[in-house]
């Protein structure tokens, strides 16, 4: 029997786009500030514009990562940590299974009312991605910017330690990353949604899936 089921709640779903708008003004600007590629009349700066809307969507992304961070451990079953991490043997299992559907090694696709046990696993990787990318920047942006906030609490601190330079490239190749990532989050997002039927798109913007009763007897029994 098939149910409407409210998986994401509100502050996953407002992340989720808060993210996503901010990562395209971030990749943009941040190409931009890279290598620059407009060229401003005489006496205006478009560097200077890139550069405020890259610190604008860095503060929003950062505020909310770490919004989705505190989620973790007061959301619903299908955002908390324990979903994320792979702490039984059914789980790990459940992860090689969606790795062999993905290489065409098996028809069948476990369905979960959450994120699939692969995807969840990946998206851990993809928050370290986050809080690297966010103490790079923040390390960076200390260059310039002073104080207590910049020097102690994001991040300004390791450059005593670590050489400007280097944070540059961790931060440039930490983006290319997540642009690939992106890339693959979309089609496979679209691809779940074909084969499951189970309104997985637009699950993000309402929050809600239509699920069998079978796979949210599944997830509650994990």
């Amino acid at each position: 029997m098939l149910v409407r089921v409210y998986v994401w709640e509100w502050p996953v779903r407002f992340t989720h786009w808060v993210n996503a708008i901010s990562i395209i003004f971030l990749c943009v600007t941040g190409i931009y500030i890279g290598t620059p590629f407009l060229y401003a009349p005489p006496g205006e700066s478009v560097m200077s514009i890139m550069r405020f809307l890259h610190f604008v969507a860095a503060y929003l992304f950062t505020a909310s990562f770490w919004l989705r961070i505190y989620w973790f451990f007061v959301g619903n079953q299908y955002s908390r940590w324990a979903d994320f991490i792979p702490l039984t043997q059914r789980q790990w299992k459940g992860i090689l299974g969606d790795i062999k559907f993905y290489l065409f090694l098996d028809r069948d696709l476990h369905h979960r009312a959450g994120h699939h046990l692969l995807a969840a696993f990946t998206y851990l990787g993809l928050f370290f991605l986050f809080h690297l990318e966010i103490v790079t920047g923040f390390a960076l942006a200390s260059m310039s910017h002073h104080g207590w906030l910049y020097n102690f609490m994001l991040g300004g601190w390791y450059l005593p330690y670590i050489h400007a330079q280097t944070f540059r490239l961790i931060h440039h190749l930490i983006m290319w990353l997540v642009i690939v990532f992106v890339m693959f989050h979309i089609y496979i997002g679209w691809f779940i949604d074909i084969v499951e039927k189970n309104a997985g798109i637009s699950s993000i913007f309402s929050g809600y899936k239509i699920l069998d009763e079978s796979e949210i007897h599944s997830d509650r029994s994990r």
